[in-house]
C-alpha cells in the first residue's frame, strides 16, 4: 500500500522530549515569575539602593529566555540521542522483517538485554520466523515428494503405451488391466492430496460430531479387510461428542483403522479401537498389534509418503498420505494427534479433539 510519507518516529519522540522539556522549563519559570510579583513590592523605600520589581522584571525576562532556548536545544539534542538508543532494537527488528519478505527466514534477531516490550515482540518474532521456516520446508519437501508420487504412474502409463505401440500383437486386455490399475492409483493419491489441502485451509463446515458412531462406522467398513487379512477389531467406549466436520472425522477414523489393519502382524492380529471423554476434551484412540517400532520411526511417519521407516513399498494400495491426511484433520479441529509404540509391538495412536459445549452448540 502507497503512503503519503511523514515524519519519522525518532524525530517524533524528539520533539515530544523537547516539546516535555520546554513545558515543563515555563511551568518552572512561571513560578519563579509568581512568587516575584508576590513577594518583591513595586517600590522599596530605603536609603540604599536596593532593587525593586521592575529591576527584577528586566533583570529576569532576558535571563529565562536563555534558559528556555538552552532547554529546547538540550531537548533537542538529548531527545535525538535518547530516541536513538530507545528504538535500537525496533531497527533490528525491522531489517529482520525485511530480510524475511525478501525470502531469507534463517536470520534471526536474537536480542539482548532485560526482558522488555522489544524483547518480547523480537523473541515472538524469531519464533514466528522458526515456524516459518519449519513449514516451509515441511512443503517445499512435500512438493517433491507429490511430485515423485504422481511421476511414478505416469512413468509406467508411458512405459506401457510404448511397449503396446511398439508390439501390436500383444495382448491388449492385459494392458488395460495394467493401465487401469495404475490409473486408479493415481487417482486415489490425487483425491488424497485434495483432501489434504481442504484440511489445511480448514474449508469445511461445523456441525455437532460423536465419535462413538462414526468409530463404529469405519470399523464395520473395514471389517472384510481385516477379516480377510485374519485381524481382529475390538471397539470400546462411551459416546464422544465434539464438533468439526463429519466427513472429514470419517475419514481421519478411517485412515486409523486402515493403517492398524495393514500394518499388522501377517496373521492373529489385532486392532483395538477406543473412545473417551476426558477433562480436557474427547478422545479417539487406536491400537494395533504388529512389529516393534522405535521412538525414531514413530516421530517420522506422520510425514507425508513415509511408511514405516521410509519410503518404502508395501503390499497393499495405500498412497503414503493416511497419517498425514490424520495429521491435518486433527489440526484443523484444534487437537492433539499422538503416536506411541507399544511395548509389545504396533502402534498406539491418539486423537484428542475439544468436547462439544454443553447442550450440544455448534462451535463457532
Amino acid at each position: 500500500m502507497d503512503r503519503d510519507p511523514g515524519l519519522s518516529v525518532r524525530l517524533k519522540l524528539t520533539l515530544s522530549y523537547a516539546g516535555f522539556l520546554m513545558v515543563a522549563g515555563v511551568l518552572l519559570l512561571a513560578v519563579v515569575w509568581l512568587f516575584l510579583l508576590r513577594y518583591v513590592p513595586d517600590v522599596i523605600n530605603t536609603p540604599l539602593p536596593v532593587p525593586d520589581r521592575s529591576d527584577l522584571e528586566r533583570a529576569f525576562a532576558p535571563r529565562a529566555a536563555a534558559v528556555l532556548a538552552f532547554l529546547l536545544v538540550f531537548g533537542l539534542v538529548g531527545g535525538w540521542i535518547l530516541a536513538g538508543r530507545m528504538l535500537a532494537p525496533l531497527t533490528r527488528i525491522t531489517r529482520a522483517t525485511r530480510l524475511a519478505a525478501e525470502g531469507s527466514l534463517s536470520h534471526r534477531i536474537q536480542l539482548e538485554g532485560p526482558k522488555d516490550e522489544f524483547r518480547e515482540l523480537a523473541d515472538a518474532f524469531d519464533t514466528m520466523l522458526a515456524r516459518l521456516e519449519a513449514d516451509v520446508a515441511e512443503q517445499q519437501r512435500f512438493a517433491a515428494n507429490a511430485s515423485h508420487e504422481l511421476r511414478t504412474p505416469l512413468a509406467i502409463t508411458q512405459t506401457l503405451l510404448e511397449v503396446a505401440r511398439n508390439d501390436p500383437s500383444r495382448d491388449t486386455g492385459d494392458l488395460v488391466d495394467r493401465l487401469q490399475f495404475v490409473n486408479t492409483r493415481a487417482i486415489d493419491l490425487t483425491e488424497a492430496l485434495l483432501l489434504l489441502s481442504r484440511a489445511d485451509r480448514r474449508s469445511f463446515s461445523i456441525e455437532p460430531v460423536d465419535l462413538s458412531l462414526i468409530a463404529e462406522e469405519a470399523t464395520e467398513t473395514l471389517l472384510p479387510l481385516a477379516e480377510a487379512r485374519g485381524v481382529t477389531i475390538e471397539t470400546s467406549g462411551e459416546v464422544t461428542r465434539t464438533n468439526g466436520s463429519r466427513a472429514l472425522l470419517q475419514q481421519l477414523t478411517t485412515n486409523l483403522v486402515h493403517n492398524a489393519i495393514v500394518h499388522n502382524l501377517p496373521e492373529g492380529g489385532t486392532v483395538w479401537v477406543t473412545t473417551s471423554v476426558q477433562s480436557k476434551g474427547v478422545v479417539l484412540t487406536v491400537e494395533n498389534s504388529g512389529e516393534k517400532l522405535s521412538p525414531q520411526t514413530v516421530s517420522t511417519i506422520v510425514e507425508p509418503f513415509q511408511r514405516g521407516t521410509g519410503r518404502i513399498r508395501t503390499n497393499h494400495a495405500g498412497v503414503g498420505l493416511g497419517l498425514a491426511i490424520v495429521k491435518s484433520i486433527t489440526q484443523a479441529h484444534d487437537g492433539t494427534l499422538t503416536l506411541t509404540p507399544r511395548a509389545t509391538g504396533g502402534l498406539r495412536v491418539t486423537v484428542e479433539l475439544p468436547a462439544a459445549p454443553p447442550g450440544g452448540g455448534i462451535m463457532t
